[in-house]
């Protein structure tokens, strides 16, 4: 379910200063969304953390909006997209531990996209509307459904909800992006380490297939 962002978006030169220019706005962008919110957020500021002036974010980006749903656009794609190459063929704990690697990893590597979403989402998603009406509900059924042919063909629990399971997959990794500072504290350290996320990534994935009943093969 990735966001439509291409109406907000103005023409863009091409080549690599286009590249480059719009890779330095959307990393401002995601600084100043992270630190003030959307409604905080100015495209001064944008372009002032970028380095480059404002005529030039409202070249490559319509107005606040579109420049905010490019920012969201690509973990959100990253999130969907790695679920929706679930297969009901699929060996269960293979792709589970695939899953839950490229979340962490997701988690490491956009931790203020991330945020930025749990942030949207906790003040009721006033402007992603659009993302969960054009065939949200659909395509999460879907997914659901690859969890349901598993069941049916003894590769996970019967007695697991396949929803509550996706939602405690989602909460459970992106929780060392949103919560970061807190997690970090309690390990005593001012930032997380690869270490950590590895730790993340071997103990989420052992109760996971272990609480769903997968005994991953040889």
């Amino acid at each position: 379910m990735a966001l439509n962002i291409s109406s907000h978006r103005g023409e863009k030169p091409a080549g690599r200063i286009r590249q480059r220019n719009e890779q330095l706005i959307l990393a401002a962008a995601e600084q100043e969304f992270a630190a003030c919110g959307f409604k905080g957020a100015s495209m001064r500021e944008i372009a002032s953390r970028a380095n480059l002036p404002k005529a030039n974010i409202h070249y490559y980006f319509k107005n606040k909006l579109g420049l905010y749903f490019a920012v969201l656009s690509d973990i959100i794609d990253l999130w969907d997209s790695t679920l929706s190459n679930m297969k009901a063929e699929d060996d269960a704990a293979e792709s589970l531990t695939r899953y839950l690697r490229k979340k962490i990893e997701f988690s490491r590597d956009h931790p203020l996209a991330s945020r930025i979403f749990a942030s949207e989402i906790i003040s009721g998603g006033p402007n992603l509307g659009s993302y969960f009406t054009e065939g949200y509900e659909e395509w999460f059924r879907s997914r659901t459904a690859v969890f349901d042919q598993w069941q049916k063909q003894g590769k996970l629990d019967g007695n697991i909800a396949p929803n509550h399971l996706i939602f405690l997959l989602w909460s459970s990794t992106q929780h060392y992006a949103d919560f970061a500072l807190q997690v970090s504290s309690a390990l005593g350290k001012e930032t997380l380490e690869n270490s950590d996320y590895e730790q993340a990534i071997e103990t989420l994935t052992h109760i996971i297939l272990k609480g769903c009943g997968i005994v991953p093969q040889a």
